[in-house]
């Protein structure tokens, strides 16, 4: 038996699991169903291209709506490795705006508005160029500028002030609109994964024990507490028992579910399933929200994007400029510049933002372009107003969860999606890039209109891959959990991870899930003190 058992050692239990250790007279045992962050592809940020589309990742059917049926199922993947998302992602450091989190707290999620959960943000982080009033130093999360920026990357922000957007020195600021250079999770030409920021320093504590290749199945019940976890390692079922608190961060997908094989959840549907309901917690599985983002590939006049580094002899050249010196494209996650702008002019702060992807091809889903030169403007509607759910096909922990994002069910989101296309459009269209690009190959070249813009979105548009809302945090009837992360009538059991969060941030939520953990512990590590 252990004191605390955290499920998922993805950012938010990496961190969890982390910090609970730091009090050496608790034992903590962390859970994670993929491989140790062994792979080198992991560790070095141009490596991206690999992680986003490798064996790390964990794929998983989602159900189109009539709208979006296509001739493919469409998949979306989880991270299946320690540190999830922050070992395989391409380490953009974005928190959304004030606005986010204050409309958390409007709805219920008290002590989490703006003021409650940046002393948590700057307790995270290590930044190496800002020490401000939102900016902090000296925590475990490396967080830098890009080592190396591409020439088509300030081509491109010439482009966006062409067009009219202001240069943005800080996104995290507050204020993210304009163009400008992604900081990201990195530290000394490194990634700064969850993994290896937070477990790394934890390694030699005794009462840290990190269970790697292990799958929960089921959260061990006795009457209303959670009191363990039933696991499958090396193809034989186990359990361990928890004295103080188990605590579930499996994410958005993965979280919901194991409620659910648990017996909590919407009783009707568990019922359905053969699964005797412990607690009926409608909730659980609902309000699943995601980004989705479409991706405008352009055809280039020669080698000016990173493709040319696909050819081997300059794929030696990068690999010994960063051996030797930890610079050059292999220090780049790629994805250096960006922006946040309206589509919706309507709308209080940004709700579209753009990522200039300089090659083709890196992302999983973005084609190559002929000749082999290309660069890609990838951008993503980050206010999304339709909702979808997780629930399961049956009660066997070895079945997929049936997972209905509803993408486009809200008229609202696609319409923004096409602005944001629109704008970008235009973007690419100015000046500063009219030598550098030879055509556009996705959508085809030829000029289109809005509804052929509209079209080609709902065929083409992917999964930003950033589910969450799927236990939501509150004090309604359709919350999961409470302010405090407690499931709503159960002892012994919270959940932490991008599942809590009522609303999605507007932006890439890595370094929100790790100041979830940030503040996650601090509520644990309360309630053991006072308990």
């Amino acid at each position: 038996m252990v004191d605390f058992i955290v499920i998922g050692g993805g950012s938010t239990g990496c961190t969890i699991a982390s910090r609970l250790s730091e009090d050496a007279s608790a034992s903590v045992v962390l859970f994670e169903e993929g491989p140790r962050d062994r792979s080198p592809y992991i560790h070095i940020p141009g490596a991206y291209y690999k992680t986003a589309q490798g064996p790390l990742l964990k794929r998983y059917e989602w159900e189109p709506t009539d709208e979006q049926r296509r001739t493919e199922t469409p998949t979306m993947v989880q991270a299946s490795v320690l540190g999830g998302g922050s070992s395989v992602n391409a380490m953009i450091y974005i928190r959304g705006v004030p606005a986010d989190y204050d409309g958390w707290a409007a709805q219920g999620a008290a002590g989490w508005s703006y003021k409650d959960v940046l002393p948590y943000f700057k307790k995270a982080e290590d930044n190496e160029r800002f020490c401000n009033d939102v900016h902090g130093v000296g925590g475990p999360l490396g967080v830098s500028d890009p080592i190396n920026v591409h020439p088509l990357t300030k081509v491109w922000l010439q482009a966006c002030q062409q067009y009219g957007l202001p240069y943005n020195e800080d996104f995290n600021s507050g204020t993210p609109q304009g163009c400008g250079l992604y900081q990201i999770t990195a530290k000394n030409g490194w990634r700064s994964s969850a993994a290896v920021a937070y477990l790394t320093p934890a390694r030699a504590r005794k009462n840290l024990t990190v269970k790697t290749s292990c799958k929960v199945l089921r959260i061990l019940m006795q009457g209303t507490k959670a009191v363990g976890v039933e696991y499958m390692q090396d193809g034989k079922h186990q359990v361990m028992h928890a004295a103080k608190e188990v605590i579930l961060s499996a994410g958005a997908i993965n979280s919901p579910r194991l409620l659910m094989l648990s017996g909590i959840g919407p009783a009707a549907h568990l019922e359905k399933q053969g699964i005797r309901a412990i607690q009926d917690v409608p909730g659980v599985g609902q309000n699943l929200q995601d980004h989705i983002e479409i991706s405008l590939v352009y055809e280039l006049t020669g080698p000016h994007s990173y493709d040319k580094y696909k050819k081997l002899h300059w794929k030696a050249v990068a690999g010994l400029q960063y051996a030797l010196f930890r610079q050059g494209p292999a220090a780049s996650n790629l994805i250096e510049g960006g922006a946040f702008w309206w589509g919706d002019k309507a709308s209080t702060n940004p709700d579209i933002q753009y990522f200039m992807v300089v090659g083709a091809g890196i992302e999983e889903g973005v084609d190559s372009v002929p000749g082999g030169n290309g660069c890609t403007l990838n951008l993503g509607q980050i206010r999304p107003r339709s909702r979808g759910y997780v629930e399961l096909y049956s009660s066997d922990p070895s079945s997929p969860p049936r997972i209905v994002p509803n993408y486009f069910s809200d008229p609202y989101d696609i319409e923004a999606l096409v602005d944001g296309c629109m704008v970008g459009e235009e973007i690419m269209s100015q000046a500063a890039f009219k030598p550098y690009i030879a055509r556009r190959h996705v959508p085809d070249g030829a000029q289109r209109t809005r509804a052929e813009m509209k079209a080609f979105c709902i065929e083409h548009a992917h999964a930003a891959l950033h589910p969450s809302g799927t236990c939501r945090m509150g004090v309604d009837a359709q919350s999961v959990v409470g302010p405090d992360l407690k499931v709503h009538g159960i002892q012994g059991l919270r959940v932490a991870d991008a599942s809590i969060m009522p609303t999605l941030i507007s932006g890439n939520p890595n370094s929100v899930c790790i100041m979830i953990g940030e503040k996650a512990a601090d509520l644990i590590r309360r309630d053991a003190h006072t308990g």
